[in-house]
């Protein structure tokens, strides 16, 4: 009698092979992720960075604060103003007044960039404020919507490591949320159940 078949051994190499396919698989999607974020990290976050301090270098004023530099108030403190940078163009167009390129993004607004989570793709968009920390006003890079998961990466690009109470990149429930060191309530959640957080980063 002959029987044609695949042996045990036979089999286990298959499935050796068949696991290290779906590994290679689950690895490239997760460094897919890791290079989104980092992409609006870098084309977002930075490039407002860059573009506040290049304003600062080149006039010797915060972008933000008083209707010379893009805000509101008819007199400079040194603090911005609350500016939603998606529903205005005071800001890019000072910043193109003296010479500085205003942030392009993927949605044809500066102030705003759709972000591809893990979980959730949502509209970031972004403003130009003073905050406290600690009871000081400081000035911030201040993001709504802003997927959990991709919030957790930025906050590790930022200080080194995903802690939402402390270092420059925070979670921040509202633009005028005192920032404290070391609040204890302050995580950034599960980001399969937390969709959107709001976060500060100070610049």
């Amino acid at each position: 009698m002959n029987r044609k078949g695949f042996t045990l051994v036979e089999l286990s190499i298959v499935l050796i092979i068949i696991g290290l396919i779906i590994g290679g698989v689950l690895k490239g999607t997760d460094l897919i992720n890791s290079a989104k974020q980092k992409k609006f990290y870098n084309t977002f976050v930075k490039t407002w960075q860059v573009a506040a301090n290049q304003h600062q270098d080149r006039s010797g004023q915060v972008l933000g604060d008083g209707t010379a530099n893009g805000g509101t108030a008819a007199t400079t403190d040194g603090l911005r103003e609350d500016i939603d940078l998606s529903a205005t163009t005071t800001i890019q167009t000072r910043l193109a007044a003296i010479g500085l390129d205003v942030p392009v993004t993927n949605t044809g607004n500066s102030g705003s960039y759709s972000v591809e989570g893990k979980y959730v793709t949502s509209t970031v968009t972004a403003n130009l404020n003073s905050q406290p920390v600690n009871g000081v006003e400081r000035n911030v890079f201040y993001m709504t919507n802003v997927p959990t998961d991709v919030a957790m990466a930025i906050d590790t690009m930022v200080d080194g490591t995903a802690d939402a109470d402390s270092g420059d990149a925070r979670i921040s429930a509202t633009a005028t949320t005192d920032l404290v060191d070391g609040a204890t309530a302050l995580t950034w959640g599960n980001a399969d159940t937390v969709d959107t957080v709001n976060m500060s980063i100070l610049f």
